[in-house]
């Protein structure tokens, strides 16, 4: 009897860090603060970002353009173009989720810079369409 009250004991002491880990966490994720909302981040730097400006932010920085895709130059590889320019974008096959678009369709593209030597290409992560 008393080992197995010794093993309780023991079990309880173990357990109650993890207990206490758990009753400090949401349900939701993401951050956790003063203007929380539910996860995810709120604040300033979300913005639409113009194809000039991408161009000249540094390798890896997240954009989010809007504008047109106006041709396809290979398999994953696409010219996109909004009112400042023209710039290559990497969209993989899953990143389209189903979605169909044509060159007279408004979209909204975000993912990253990805920097040669001597071009600039977006690595985009997500496409949704824009109801004009």
């Amino acid at each position: 009897m008393k080992k197995l009250i010794a093993i309780t004991a023991i079990v309880m002491m173990c357990s109650a860090p993890v207990f206490a880990a758990n009753a400090n966490t949401t349900q939701n994720g993401g951050f956790n603060g003063p203007t929380a909302q539910g996860g995810g981040f709120t604040g300033p730097g979300g913005g639409i970002t113009t194809v000039e400006g991408a161009k000249s932010m540094r390798d890896d920085a997240w954009v989010t353009l809007r504008g047109n895709i106006v041709e396809r130059l290979s398999d994953d590889v696409y010219t996109f173009k909004d009112a400042t320019g023209t710039v290559n974008v990497d969209i993989d096959h899953k990143r389209w989720n189903g979605l169909t678009v044509g060159p007279q369709d408004l979209i909204e593209i975000q993912g990253e810079v990805d920097k040669d030597w001597n071009s600039v290409e977006i690595d985009v992560k997500q496409v949704s369409k824009v109801d004009k």
